[in-house]
């Protein structure tokens, strides 16, 4: 299931500012993201799941690892259909065809 997956982040490229994550189970792969990081936001081009593991889940634990690590992160560029997994996910519309992110302070009493 998908607490058994891992994560494995590929050695940056010369020719590319992107990096990418394997996402595996059992040490067999099952997708991948392509992303890039700036201080702490993290930016999501593209994650595919391979056609043969849609519907399992992968793709939501690897958005909630990434949330574990990330105060923001944007996924770039959405693609219409996949609008609702973003949104399923916490992300809301940025306005210009990307969603966002964002870890909300949690309320301290030290605060008043």
């Amino acid at each position: 299931m998908p607490n058994e997956l891992s994560f494995n982040l590929l050695p940056p490229t010369r020719c590319s500012d992107y990096r990418w994550l394997n996402i595996d189970r059992n040490s067999q792969r099952v997708g991948k993201v392509r992303g890039r990081i700036d201080d702490n936001v993290l930016f999501v081009y593209s994650i595919t799941i391979f056609p043969e593991f849609e519907g399992k889940n992968y793709g939501r634990k690897t958005i909630e690892v990434f949330k574990e690590q990330f105060n923001t992160i944007i996924a770039d560029r959405v693609r219409p259909k996949a609008v609702g997994f973003w949104e399923k996910m916490g992300f809301v519309s940025n306005g210009d065809g990307s969603y966002i992110f964002q870890k909300k302070d949690k309320f301290r009493i030290e605060n008043f």
